[in-house]
């Protein structure tokens, strides 16, 4: 994890601070599917720090960072992945949330930079870490999409693909019934803890009325 403003949990954070937490859940989630997660800690917005630490996981399978992804003046995490060897196969996806995403290669090694924003950052695990853990280790269970029926209706999207956090039923006749939050923040760390499911809204996707079938992702395996 990287930045300036994080402190440990455990921590009294200053005004200018918050609690670091994408470790932990992102640590859980990996951890849930076979990975062993090593943390390396609290890096600061200091270029030589990253490219430091950067080193240090060089003989993981999977090297995580967590924020520094944008392009703000202390997003320093692509330009020390490049100085440290990891060629930058895209940076950015127009999905919501979640889009200053990274993915690179260093040798056999695969990088991922997530967002720092927390409910972004365990969107992109559910996304694209976990299917990466299940390819690496053998695990056949399926990430793909399933069919529910929307409880409420949807404005139109714009160019963007949503993940919407949302809670899954059964229906009378067996249907999954999904219900997304009204609230769709990506800090809002509670919603994404309640959800069931991301309800994918495809970009340019019209205005969806209840009871219209839509695909949604399991959170809980």
């Amino acid at each position: 994890a990287t930045g300036d403003e994080l402190v440990e949990p455990g921590s009294s954070p200053r005004e200018d601070q918050i609690i670091s937490s994408n470790t932990l859940a992102i640590a859980a989630m990996v951890a849930r599917f076979g990975g062993e997660p090593v943390d390396l800690g609290i890096i600061p917005d200091k270029a030589a720090r990253i490219e430091k630490a950067i080193q240090r996981a060089a003989g993981a399978d999977i090297l995580v960072t967590i924020g520094g992804a944008s392009v703000g003046d202390h997003d320093l995490v692509q330009a020390a992945m490049e100085k440290s060897g990891i060629k930058i196969g895209f940076w950015r996806i127009a999905m919501r949330p979640g889009k200053p995403l990274m993915f690179g290669r260093r040798g056999d090694q695969r990088v991922i930079g997530l967002p720092g924003n927390p409910v972004s950052a365990m969107v992109c695990t559910r996304l694209f870490i976990l299917p990466l853990i299940a390819k690496m280790t053998g695990d056949t269970r399926s990430f793909d999409p399933v069919t529910a029926v929307l409880e409420s209706g949807m404005k139109a999207n714009d160019q963007r693909q949503d993940y919407i956090r949302a809670t899954l039923a059964r229906g009378d006749n067996g249907q999954l019934i999904a219900t997304p939050f009204p609230k769709q923040d990506s800090s809002m760390q509670r919603v994404f803890a309640q959800a069931d499911c991301l309800m994918i809204r495809p970009p340019h996707a019209s205005a969806a009325r209840a009871g219209e079938q839509v695909q949604v992702l399991l959170l809980d395996f």
